[in-house]
């Protein structure tokens, strides 16, 4: 970071976006499987490249206080399995174990250059500092086991890791916290995620409260503040008491993207932050970047197992593993981030109830959300849509009166497959759209005497 740059930010003129170095931000990837720090085997440089050459910016990595196992949830390759494994510990005598009061200056080392190279790169780093322990095995494989320690702690299941009861647990956590706080206090592009899917095994909301506030009072004396997010769900659900501190809300598998709108009046940042579990497709991640995007959300991170140790550049095309990922997905999302940009996206919010109805080539009753057809608007000075189904759509839309340009954008290409320029009195316009494969997106933006020469929306 530098002495000009705060870190990432909510946008202050609108929440549910960031503000990054000066620019309004949103955060759109398809990233590997979270092991870029931890294991040292894998060449983050090369990674990172990648993301970069794609115009991607967010990734998320882990902080090695979980790992995974060669055959976790079916991942080939999975790069949470190190081969060579760094954790913030260091070692104990004998080689094996770790010392929990020492710290690998190592690992530290390597986190700290690889959010400068992501920093470089303009690429932001959710960096997760614990994640639920789905099984007894993963559990076995954890630095705070205590059979995998040095440090006397008594037994413990892995039901009391994340407790505020186990006193000793929870002092060693509280130390971790602080200790990456302090060591990443001087980075801009890095925000703290406070623990992968706690829902699945039950943490107590409790405990998750008292990390975030941990992360808060190590920063009170500092001169920056970074975000803090909380994982809430697979799917979906309603936020009914948000902690304060909390700033980003991530959910799994957001799709249908239900829950932006069920937690939109929060004015805080909604994320997709996990995909996968729906086959290999590229079409499938595409789809559920887009409408996730395109319904106000803030974040979209696919997980792409594309990326592996052997391939950091992303070019492994015959895994077998629980989801997508591939370079064509990541060429697509990046006509995803290209087409949000290209608005004033703060000055926008969720505007589906403009449109009245359409006609598709599947049979449409009473709104495009129907017949496996759905129609997301962002609305401002411009309007951004995405139809995701159907092969051609003839749209009706209520817009005020004014000189418009309509753009329809291929998804796959990012070419405009059709373009007109109309004049409007007000009410409802119809507009059709050209043949599409499996979805479509649409522009429209106001011809105004400055665009109409050229100076916006360029």
């Amino acid at each position: 970071m530098t002495d000009r740059q705060p870190p990432i930010q909510l946008h202050p003129e609108n929440g549910h976006y960031f503000l990054f170095r000066k620019r309004p931000t949103v955060l759109i990837s398809s990233a590997e499987h979270y092991g870029a720090v931890l294991n040292a085997e894998f060449d983050y440089v090369t990674y990172l490249n990648e993301l970069q050459r794609h115009g991607l910016n967010q990734t998320r990595t882990w902080s090695g206080t979980y790992r995974e196992t060669a055959t976790s949830f079916g991942i080939q390759d999975n790069t949470l399995s190190p081969g060579k494994y760094l954790a913030p510990w260091a070692r104990g005598p004998d080689g094996i174990r770790f010392d929990l009061d020492r710290w690998d200056n190592d690992y530290f080392f390597r986190l700290q250059d690889f959010l400068m190279e992501a920093g470089r790169r303009s690429i932001v780093v959710e960096y997760g500092l614990f994640c639920s322990f789905y099984s007894d095995e993963l559990w076995a494989a954890s630095p705070l086991n205590p059979i995998n320690n040095v440090n006397g702690i008594s037994p413990c299941s892995r039901a009391e890791v994340f407790t505020l009861e186990r006193t000793d647990m929870l002092a060693i956590q509280e130390k971790f916290v602080r200790k990456v706080v302090r060591e990443l206090r001087n980075f801009d592009n890095v925000y703290f995620e406070i623990c992968n899917e706690p829902y699945i095994t039950n943490i107590c909301h409790r405990w998750q409260a008292h990390i975030a506030e941990v992360i808060v009072d190590a920063e009170k004396d500092m001169p920056v503040r970074h975000l803090i997010a909380q994982n809430i769900a697979n799917f979906n659900g309603k936020i009914d008491r948000p902690h304060p501190a909390v700033s980003i809300f991530n959910f799994h598998y957001a799709k249908p993207p239900d829950s932006v709108a069920q937690n939109y009046a929060l004015n805080k940042v909604i994320a997709d932050d996990e995909t996968g579990f729906a086959g290999k497709e590229d079409v499938t991640y595409r789809r559920e970047g887009w409408d996730f995007i395109l319904a106000g959300g803030g974040v979209y991170s696919n997980l792409d197992y594309s990326f592996t140790t052997a391939h950091p550049c992303g070019d492994l095309t015959e895994y077998d593993s629980p989801g997508g990922g591939s370079a064509a997905l990541r060429r697509e999302l990046k006509i995803l981030r290209e087409f949000i940009e290209r608005f004033d996206f703060i000055r926008m919010k969720p505007c589906n109830e403009i449109v009245k109805g359409g006609v598709v080539t599947v049979p449409l009753a009473g709104t495009p959300a129907q017949a496996g057809v759905t129609v997301r608007v962002l609305a401002g000075e411009a309007y951004a849509l995405y139809i995701n189904g159907g092969k051609q759509i003839e749209l009706c839309l209520e817009l005020p009166s004014g000189d418009y340009e309509a753009q329809w954008i291929n998804t796959c290409t990012g070419a405009t497959d059709k373009a007109e320029r109309f004049s409007h009195c007000g009410g409802t316009r119809m507009l059709a759209s050209p043949p599409y494969s499996e979805d479509i997106a649409l522009r429209i933006l106001p011809r105004t005497e400055k665009s109409k020469n050229g100076a916006r929306y360029q």
